[in-house]
């Protein structure tokens, strides 16, 4: 799952599968906030300005196809924790990651959809699965551009996303950095969390899940369909800014590139590759991940 490497500090490596899911253009992702700092009423319903000016769209969006949809991977934990904070004790760089969710073939709002998000923390290590990704600590963070190719052989379960790895059952009891919430009626939905770390075989990545025609309880939501499965990624720049950012910075883990990863499928916001907004060399006070995708809502 995890691999260590030498003194010279963390190195950089990547997963990939298919389905059809769409994400707008450039012109429809919305920000949610500024500066790295979590957008004022986020968690109490209210709509922030960024989100009033894109909420319908415009007459000339376009919708794109993302080229894949990826994997569940085999973490995934069914829908049980109905909430928008997932951060429970976990330590971070502050992660506001707010998506609006459209229908592929009109590109209007998807109100009412279930969303899941679930990702390793800072140190690698899935809540449900932490006997399976051991993480890793010590080291020194990596400046400039990664070199070098990554060494050793993976010990542990499969790297999430992967093609070959089949869904694994939970090892523990932990459910930190996951959750699930749903849309409102713009199709917007908004999770407080943390800047995920890497493990060894992936590049940085969110994993999530729509699901629609469900039933809310208060136990979760229960039954519909799943109309999309896929990953959200981080580029380069704020990776390597993370990795300065403590506790990133002690991660000796061996790190795939955005470019090595075998998932992500180099295409920007198409390919799941999300809009982040921080504070040059500031990156430590939040960082805000935005992305509009669109859904076939009756695949």
């Amino acid at each position: 799952m995890t691999g260590h490497e030498t003194a010279e500090g963390p190195k950089h490596k990547r997963d990939l599968t298919r389905r059809k899911v769409v994400a707008a253009g450039a012109g429809a992702v919305v920000a949610a906030g500024v500066g790295g700092t979590f957008a004022a009423g986020a968690f109490a319903g209210e709509e922030t300005p960024a989100a009033k000016a894109t909420a319908t769209g415009s007459a000339g969006e376009v919708c794109y196809k993302l080229t894949t949809e990826t994997t569940e991977g085999p973490y995934y934990i069914d829908a049980d924790k109905l909430r928008r904070d997932i951060i429970e004790d976990q330590e971070g760089i502050p992660l506001t990651l707010r998506l609006k969710v459209i229908d592929a073939d009109t590109c209007k709002p998807l109100a009412n959809a279930a969303v899941d998000i679930w990702h390793c923390n800072a140190l690698g290590v899935y809540s449900g699965y932490e006997a399976m990704s051991s993480g890793g600590g010590g080291g020194t963070p990596p400046s400039g551009a990664p070199t070098g190719t990554p060494t050793g052989t993976p010990t542990g379960a499969p790297p999430d996303g992967g093609g070959g790895g089949g869904h694994q059952e939970p090892t523990d009891d932990e459910r930190y950095l996951r959750g699930t919430w749903r849309t409102d009626k713009r199709g917007f939905v908004e999770f407080r969390t943390v800047f995920p770390g890497w493990y060894q075989g992936r590049c940085v990545h969110i994993h999530t899940k729509v699901h629609v025609n469900g039933t809310w309880t208060d136990a979760g939501y229960e039954g519909g369909t799943t109309c999309h499965t896929g990953q959200l990624f981080f580029d380069e720049e704020s990776v390597l800014a993370s990795a300065e950012v403590a506790p990133y910075s002690t991660s000796t883990t061996t790190r795939t590139t955005l470019d090595e990863d075998t998932i992500y499928p180099g295409n920007g916001t198409q390919g799941g590759l999300l809009k982040l907004q921080y504070r040059k060399k500031a990156i430590a006070k939040g960082v805000v991940a935005s992305l509009t995708m669109g859904v076939d809502p009756t695949a």
